[in-house]
């Protein structure tokens, strides 16, 4: 069984995705660092193909500006992943090292994200499950 708009599947409440019950705000910040984990690991194609796949899902209960925010969504994770991150104990044993998932955290977690939700998501304290019930 797949993977239907509300997440639950007959008889599948314990093993699905929980996005359907979080908020609008919520599932858009989840589904901004999906989008930067897909496109920080692009080149490993099972990180990026999970991520992807993970984006897609969390755009069916997530509710938002739909012309105005993916161009917001690319600017911002694209400012984060630009970001150059040091640490020279890790960079004398690792050589190469990006950080990149920590950009995509500390993106989850700024001022702008949060900035950004004010702006575009519709209904932020609302979720999917309100809106879309269960029959």
């Amino acid at each position: 069984m797949g993977l239907s708009a509300t997440g639950l599947e007959a008889g599948e409440q314990g093993d699905s995705p929980q996005a359907g019950t979080r908020t609008y705000a919520q599932n858009y910040k989840d589904m901004v660092l999906a989008i930067c984990i897909a496109n920080a690991y692009k080149d490993d194609k099972n990180a990026a193909v999970d991520a992807g796949s993970s984006v897609g899902a969390l755009r069916d209960w997530a509710l938002y500006d739909l012309e105005q925010a993916p161009d917001e969504i690319r600017a911002l994770v694209g400012s984060y992943l630009a970001r150059v991150y040091h640490n020279p104990l890790v960079e004398s044993e690792v050589k190469g090292v990006r950080f990149d998932f920590l950009k995509c955290l500390d993106l989850y977690h700024s001022a702008e994200l949060d900035q950004q939700v004010k702006q575009l998501v519709i209904h932020p304290e609302r979720t999917y499950r309100q809106n879309n019930p269960l029959p």
